[in-house]
C-alpha cells in the first residue's frame, strides 16, 4: 500500500520538512547502491515522493537538493551562481555591478518585505517624529514583521532592540556606525531597552587571533559604540565570552536553539563543511539567543513573551531566518528585523572593505589629513575622464563613492538633492564633490573621537554589567 503524508508532518516547519526530504533521498540512494530488495526500495521511494508532496504543499515550492525553502535561502561559499547574481553571506559580499548589490533581487531571494512609503509613514505616525534619513533614503530598505512591532507599540505592548558587532579589529570604520546610529534613533523615538551583543567568540572561531585579543577588541569596540551616545540606563552591552558564563537564561536559550537545528540545516543555511570546527557550527545559536527576552532576566523580570526588533545589515539575515524558524518551536516570539544596505568601500561598491586595508574606508581613528587624503586618492569616481566630457555629460551618482557616502552622512535632504543635480548635470566636478564629503566627514569623525575620549574603562564596565534597566516589566 502506498504511503500517504503522515499527520505528524503537518506540525513540521518548512526547514524540518526540507531536512526530512533530504534524509529520505539519501536513504533511497543508499538502498539502491546496496542493491536492496525491490519492494524495500519501492517503499522508500513512495515515502520520498510523499515527503516531497508535503514539502510542496507547505512551502509552495518544489524540493531542490541543497536549496532550503525561500525564507531560508542562503548563498553558500563556493556554490555556483549566475553571472549577474550577488554573493551575500555573513562573511562575504560580492557583486559584479558597480552600483553595488541589487537589493530588490535580494529581497526576493531572502523572502523579506520592502520598506515602502506606507510603512515609513506609519512609523512617523506612531512615533510623532520625522523618519530618520536612513529610512527616507532607503538605506534601511527591507524588513520582517515591522508591522507587528508597530501593532504592539500602538497597543502599549513592550518590545526591545537587539543589535551587535563582531569585534575583528581595534579600530572601527565609519560604516560600522550605520546600525548603531539608526538603533540609537529607534531607541530614542520608541523609548525601549536595547541589548548589544559583542561576538568576540565568533571572531576567535573565524579569525586568526587569541581569545584574549578577541575580548580586548570587544572592549575597545564597546567604547566606540558608547561614543554614539547610548543611554546607560537603557542599554546593556555584553561580550559573549563574559555573559555566557554568567546567565543561565542565555545559555538555556542557546541549548534550546541547538536542539532544534541539525547539522544538515546549518550546512544548508551557512555553507558549513565537515572541515569546519564545531564551534562555528554551534555559533548561530549564540547569535540567535539575544532575540529572546528570557536571555536577559535582569532586564525583563523573567518575562519570555516580549518581542525583539533587530536592526542589522542584510548579510546577518541568515542567522535570524534560522531563529525565526526555531522560535515558535521553543515557545518564543519571532524576532522582527530591519535590514540596511551595505556600506561601500572607498574603491567602489564592488569592493569589500577590510580592516586590514586602511585605505578601504575611513576609520574612526583617522586624522583630518588622513580623511582628506583617502577621499581624494581612493574614493571611486563617477565622473568623466576629462573636465570637458564631465561638463558635457555629467557624473554618475549611482557609482560615485563620494556621493554614496554623503547619502549616509549628509542629513540635509535638500542639500543632497542639490549636489545630485549639480553632479549629474556636470556643473559640479568630482574634486568639488569630494571636497563636500571631506568637509562632512572630518567634523563627524573628530566629534566621535572627542566623545570616545570621555568613555573610561569604568563607563565600559557599567554598560557591560548585567543589571536592571530603566524599565518596568
Amino acid at each position: 500500500m502506498a504511503d500517504s503524508p503522515n499527520s505528524d508532518l503537518e506540525s513540521l516547519s518548512p526547514l524540518e520538512l526540507f531536512e526530512r526530504v533530504t534524509e529520505q533521498g539519501e536513504k533511497v540512494r543508499a538502498l539502491k547502491a546496496g542493491k536492496a530488495p525491490k519492494d524495500e526500495i519501492d517503499v522508500a521511494v513512495r515515502r520520498l515522493l510523499s515527503l516531497k508532496l508535503s514539502y510542496k504543499t507547505t512551502t509552495g515550492q518544489d524540493y531542490q537538493a541543497g536549496l532550503p525553502p525561500k525564507d531560508l535561502v542562503f548563498i553558500n561559499n563556493g556554490t555556483a551562481k549566475e553571472e549577474d547574481e550577488d554573493l551575500v553571506d555573513p562573511w562575504n559580499v560580492q557583486t559584479s555591478n558597480a552600483k553595488g548589490v541589487d537589493y530588490d533581487k535580494l529581497i526576493v531571494r531572502f523572502g523579506s518585505s520592502k520598506i515602502d512609503t506606507d510603512l515609513i509613514n506609519r512609523i512617523e505616525r506612531a512615533t510623532g517624529q520625522k523618519p530618520h534619513h536612513f529610512l527616507r533614503r532607503g538605506i534601511f530598505f527591507s524588513h520582517r514583521d515591522m508591522d507587528q512591532v508597530l501593532d504592539a507599540y500602538e497597543n502599549k505592548k513592550p518590545f526591545y532592540l537587539y543589535t551587535g558587532r563582531g569585534p575583528s579589529s581595534q579600530a572601527m570604520h565609519v560604516g560600522h556606525l550605520i546600525p548603531f546610529m539608526f538603533t540609537k534613533w529607534l531607541q530614542e523615538v520608541f523609548d525601549v531597552p536595547l541589548v548589544i551583543q559583542l561576538t568576540d567568540d565568533e571572531k576567535y572561531l573565524w579569525k586568526d587571533m587569541t581569545v584574549e585579543k578577541a575580548y580586548e577588541y570587544a572592549r575597545e569596540n564597546a567604547k566606540d559604540i558608547i561614543a554614539c551616545g547610548f543611554d546607560i540606563n537603557k542599554t546593556f552591552i555584553f561580550s559573549d565570552l563574559d555573559y555566557l558564563g554568567t546567565s543561565a537564561g542565555f545559555y538555556k536559550n542557546i541549548v534550546k536553539v541547538q536542539k532544534h537545528v541539525t547539522f544538515n540545516q546549518v550546512k544548508g543555511i551557512f555553507g558549513f563543511t565537515d572541515s569546519d570546527c564545531i564551534g562555528k557550527i554551534s555559533f548561530p545559536a549564540i547569535q540567535a539567543a539575544p532575540s529572546f527576552s528570557s536571555s536577559f532576566p535582569q532586564i525583563f523580570n523573567g518575562k519570555e513573551n516580549i518581542q525583539c526588533l533587530i536592526p542589522c545589515a542584510i548579510d546577518q539575515d541568515p542567522y535570524f531566518r534560522m531563529t525565526r524558524d526555531v522560535a515558535p518551536r521553543i515557545g518564543q516570539p519571532k524576532p522582527a528585523l530591519l535590514h540596511s544596505v551595505f556600506f561601500p568601500a572607498l574603491q567602489g561598491a564592488q569592493t569589500k572593505m577590510s580592516a586590514s586595508d586602511p585605505n578601504s574606508s575611513i576609520f574612526l581613528t583617522d586624522t583630518p589629513k588622513q580623511i582628506k587624503t583617502k577621499i581624494n586618492k581612493h574614493a571611486f569616481s563617477g565622473g568623466r575622464d576629462t573636465i570637458e566630457e564631465h561638463r558635457k555629460y555629467g557624473g554618475n551618482c549611482d557609482v560615485d563613492v563620494s556621493f554614496m557616502y554623503l547619502t549616509f552622512f549628509l542629513e540635509d535632504d535638500d542639500r543632497l538633492e542639490q549636489l545630485k543635480q549639480a553632479y549629474t548635470s556636470g556643473e559640479l566636478l568630482t574634486g568639488e564633490l569630494k571636497k563636500v564629503l571631506i568637509e562632512t566627514m572630518q567634523p563627524l569623525v573628530a566629534a566621535h573621537q572627542e566623545r570616545r575620549k570621555q568613555v573610561t574603562d569604568e563607563i565600559v564596565k557599567q554598560f557591560m554589567t548585567p543589571r536592571k534597566l530603566a524599565f518596568e516589566f
